[in-house]
């Protein structure tokens, strides 16, 4: 069998990866362009050609966040039950994290960056309108019993959960909790906590059934926590 080498990855490409990493482990105020170059091994001039200011780069980041959303976020409108609201919810927070920076120095961001401003705006309104097509589809399915007049302010408080999410476990943990070993246990919190506002206005059995699945959830994310405090420990050990 003939092997094909894969061609090497653009340069443009390569240095668009190599920041969002940074970005994500370090903070955009943290992370300059000649950080990004070092880390690729290529001259701060090569970078410059293909982004001539850091700004540019952040931008180049949330387009393919946009896109990212623009694919899933129509899924919203075949939610019908809790077991289809908790899958959207928690793809919907693994794009978050994927794009965690964005979150993690949002005001900072903003206040720099005026293109940003009203990109974020669009973003905002797109989770908030399937968030509505969310509460509209298991509202036709039963699933959920909400007044018409409740939807919107509903649908805002879910997206206040999916926005500022990871800026209440960063507080809470600001040296471990937006590290890729925390992962899982941030996605699984959030989606938790956001399908919770529905707690009110679902169904019995599907307010049951979204208990159950929280503490199902809850009993994997600790045991992954006693996990990675173990592994630690034995580090330390060793």
């Amino acid at each position: 069998m003939v092997s094909v080498k894969k061609a090497p990855r653009r340069t443009a490409e390569r240095i668009l990866l190599a920041s969002l990493a940074l970005f994500n482990r370090f903070g955009v105020p943290n992370v300059s362009t000649t950080m990004i170059a070092a880390d690729l091994g290529i001259s701060p001039g090569n970078l410059y050609y293909h982004y001539p200011a850091k700004e540019e780069l952040i931008n180049g980041l949330f387009k393919r966040y946009e896109s990212a959303l623009g694919d899933l976020l129509p899924a919203s409108q075949g939610v019908r039950d809790v077991e289809d609201a908790w899958f959207f919810m928690h793809s919907l927070f693994e794009r978050v994290w994927e794009y965690r920076f964005l979150y993690r120095d949002l005001n900072d961001l903003l206040s720099n960056n005026r293109l940003l401003e009203s990109q974020v705006k669009t973003a905002l309104n797109s989770k908030a309108r399937a968030m509505r097509q969310l509460l509209n589809s298991m509202s036709a399915s039963g699933a959920v019993r909400i007044d018409t007049r409740e939807i919107d302010a509903t649908a805002n408080n879910m997206v206040v959960v999916v926005t500022y999410w990871l800026s209440f476990e960063y507080v809470q943990n600001p040296r471990q909790a937006l590290e890729t070993d925390n992962a899982q246990h941030a996605l699984l919190r959030g989606a938790k906590h956001a399908l919770h506002v529905l707690s009110p206005f679902l169904e019995s059995s599907q307010r049951e059934h979204l208990l159950t699945l929280s503490e199902a959830y809850g009993e994997q994310t600790q045991t992954q926590a006693s996990l990675t405090r173990t592994e630690a420990h034995d580090t330390d050990l060793d």
